[in-house]
């Protein structure tokens, strides 16, 4: 069965293989020129592969479930063949019936032109036979009406000469400049021509006195400035076609320019809403300079060069004033728009913003164009950067802003039950408010930064806009600083100092290390790439690893969480010192109670394990032993095995017990009192039970007790272990402190006598 499936799969693979050849352009064997010939028969591609050796090396090698799975392998790479052979002829068909109808229509078109060519070609002849008829025709009498054609022209051009003065004058009364100076540089040329002769150097005079006292007033004209552009345009005009000075006329004519640019430019400073200051600026500032450069192009750059003014290179000198002119100006320009733009200190709304921006930008390019060279769009291009960079700047702030409130309405909301008598804050409630509060104000920022790069603006294809402004501006100086302040500030919580741990509430700690934690696990990568995709951030330049973030969070939630612990085992340890500082353990009455502190301490444990639990997982404890809760301990030493050496109190059997403790503690394991804190309730309240316990301890360590203070241990340190044990990792942890509280009491009691086990646990259990 084999042996044929092998032989069919091969035919079959070499026919869809030969038909492919031709497409990839493959040789006989169907391998490329540089590619090497494989000699093995195994090679199911090559072209010396035998079905028989393959089939037997398959069945020598491969088990029964290997052959099935290779079977299966075969049976799929068939199909897909069969479905890229079938791809393939479908696409192959679809070229070729387009290609076929392609050329039928070209058969056609091409037809159609043909028949108009011929028609165009029968037109053209018909035009050319008829166009000869007529020179033949007209041939005559051409020299007749060239030669009258001639004397009619110069008739008219003395007629035109000896009516010049005359004509002059009218002009001159109708204040028709333009037309004056036209006609005299039309005669200029003849009169200057003729002037030996004493006609013509009559009439040349005559023209020479009216047109002195035109340029007069024009002269005059140009100096009050009082004429609109197109009026002082046409002066300077004039009066370069009369050979004035070129220099003196742009210097008078840029004078006049800034005059009344200058007087737009004082106007904008009052103007109070961003988009009407750019528009304002850009319909009147930004426009009237366009219209001075034109202007100034037209009459002193591209203006022709003729006769004396040639020589002169007046572009070149015209030119270098207008960047000049320019250069001042738009520096005035643009202080007023930074100065604008600097007010703009409200985040709400930051389309306003963008919007006149874009209109700035979009109108500067009117200068490039009219004027190239000119370094006023690159400078307001550098003023839409500005405003960028200070918008995250401002858009950062107002994201700590945010976080700042935020976390001071939860010190509100878990202050409130105590305040006003209301049910407590539910701490997943309050996470997840505060999670979600700034979770939606990162994507409402990164909303109105995304404008900068919107489709519709003109700036945002620039270099900065497409590169920088996305990695180094909204990536690491906007959404990166923001989680470094989160976890920066959330760290400050840990530097407070004072009294039963500081002023930081210790649930607001615990709900901050979680916090941390959530964005090390992903709210950190979620952000980050929320960012990169909407920005398209490329990462040329180099920039904060989403590792580096997630650690230094995951830093701060662990600070945080040892910090919660230290802070609650120091509260309760508060109790525990004062508990016994403020008791006479030598001349205390027989025990017939546990004490209250020891139920609060046991009430405030509870109420911590609740608040942990509401946040953090259970963790892993170590299997309880059934009597877990009613073990007992020795007055002696740190281990209940001590009490065979020491059956009773005597000075000798106090020095063999105080040698054997010693020894003992050699060989147990040692606590760690503050050791670093897992993510889970049974490793917090473990931390916090052992730093409440070691306290006792050291507080017991320092006093000195009689033999009912030694009992009244015995009994709260029985009382403790009823409830304790059941909310740390290890149940020994818990009686190892507690047996070193009471070998400490005896070690420093006056008379060591024990209370009995069962007088211990009937107190107990009355509470």
């Amino acid at each position: 069965m084999y042996g044929n499936f092998s032989v069919c799969f091969s035919a079959r693979k070499r026919r869809v293989h030969g038909m492919l050849k031709l497409y990839y352009g493959l040789n006989e064997e169907g391998k490329t020129v540089d590619q090497a010939e494989s000699m093995n028969p195994c090679d199911i591609n090559g072209t010396h592969f035998d079905p028989e050796v393959y089939l037997n090396k398959l069945r020598k090698e491969c088990s029964l479930g290997e052959l099935m799975d290779q079977e299966s392998c075969m049976v799929k790479q068939i199909r897909s063949l069969d479905s890229d052979m079938q791809t393939l002829v479908y696409e192959n068909y679809n070229k070729f019936i387009s290609a076929t109808d392609t050329i039928r229509k070209m058969k056609n078109d091409f037809k159609k032109m043909e028949d108009e060519m011929d028609c165009l070609s029968t037109n053209m002849a018909a035009i050319t036979e008829f166009s000869a008829h007529i020179s033949g025709t007209l041939q005559d009498q051409h020299a007749q009406i060239t030669k009258l054609s001639g004397v009619h022209t110069l008739l008219r051009k003395l007629q035109f000469l000896f009516e010049l003065p005359a004509r002059l004058n009218k002009c001159l009364e109708l204040q028709a400049y333009s037309q004056a100076v036209s006609s005299h540089r039309r005669a200029h040329c003849v009169l200057q021509q003729y002037s030996h002769m004493p006609s013509f150097r009559g009439i040349q005079d005559d023209c020479h006195a009216i047109m002195d006292k035109l340029a007069q007033e024009l002269r005059q004209k140009f100096r009050d400035g009082g004429s609109s552009a197109k009026d002082l345009s046409e002066c300077v005009e004039l009066l370069l076609q009369l050979d004035e000075p070129a220099e003196e006329l742009c210097d008078k004519f840029l004078s006049h320019a800034q005059s009344r640019l200058e007087a737009i430019l004082q106007g904008l400073e009052a103007e109070t809403d961003i988009l009407e200051f750019i528009d304002r600026g850009c319909n009147e500032f930004v426009s009237s300079l366009c219209l001075v450069i034109a202007s100034y192009q037209e009459l002193f750059v591209n203006r022709p060069q003729e006769g004396n003014l040639a020589s002169k290179n007046i572009p070149h000198m015209a030119i270098g004033k207008l960047h000049a002119f320019v250069d001042s100006l738009a520096t005035c320009y643009f202080s007023l728009v930074e100065r604008r733009i600097q007010e703009e200190k409200s985040v709400g709304d930051n389309s306003l913003l963008v919007r006149a921006l874009d209109r700035f930008h979009r109108r500067l390019q009117a200068v490039a164009k009219l004027l190239p060279g000119s370094a006023v769009p690159s400078q307001g291009t550098e003023i839409v950067v500005r405003a960028a960079r200070e918008r995250i700047k401002q858009y950062l702030a107002a994201l700590q802003s945010f976080y700042l409130d935020s976390l001071r309405d939860v010190r509100q909301a878990l202050a409130a039950p105590r305040l006003g008598g209301k049910a407590p804050a539910s701490l997943p409630e309050l996470l997840s408010s505060l999670s979600a509060s700034i979770l939606n104000q990162i994507k409402s920022v990164l909303a109105s930064v995304h404008l900068f790069t919107a489709k519709d603006i003109t700036f945002s294809n620039k270099p900065y806009f497409k590169g920088e402004f996305c990695s180094q501006g909204v990536r690491e100086s906007l959404v990166v600083n923001f989680i470094k302040f989160v976890c920066q500030s959330s760290r400050q919580f840990c530097e407070s100092a004072g009294d039963r741990g500081g002023s930081t509430p210790p649930a607001l700690l615990l709900l901050l290390s979680r916090l941390c934690l959530d964005y090390e696990t992903s709210t950190i990568t979620y952000i980050l790439t929320l960012t990169d995709e909407q920005f398209l951030v490329q990462h040329h330049t180099p920039v904060t690893a989403v590792a580096a973030l997630c650690g230094e969070a995951r830093e701060a939630a662990q600070k945080l969480l040892n910090h919660y612990v230290k802070v609650q085992g120091l509260i309760i340890s508060q109790m525990l010192r004062k508990s016994v500082e403020t008791r006479d353990w030598v001349n205390t009455i027989e025990p017939r109670n546990v004490r209250a502190v020891m139920k609060r301490v046991v009430e405030d444990t509870t109420s911590i394990d609740v608040q942990v639990g509401l946040l953090y997982e259970e963790g892993v404890r170590k299997a309880h032993s059934s009597d877990s809760s009613k073990r007992t301990f020795s007055v002696y030493s740190g281990s209940r095995q001590q009490t065979r050496y020491a059956p009773s109190y005597t000075p000798s059997a106090a020095m063999d017990t105080n040698l054997l403790s010693n020894i003992h503690k050699l060989f147990s394991e040692r606590i760690d009192i503050f050791s670093l804190v897992e993510f889970n309730k049974v490793s917090v309240l473990t931390g916090i039970i052992k730093i409440s316990l070691k306290t006792f301890l050291e507080c017991v360590r320092l006093r000195t007790f009689g033999r009912y203070g030694l009992q009244q241990i015995q009994v709260d340190c029985n009382y403790l272990q009823m409830y304790l044990w059941r909310f740390v990792s290890d149940e020994n942890l818990v009686h190892f402190l507690l047996d070193e509280i009471v070998g400490s009491t005896a070690h420093r009691c006056l008379d060591p006598t024990p209370m009995e086990q069962s007088v211990i646990e009937v107190i107990c259990e009355r509470g």
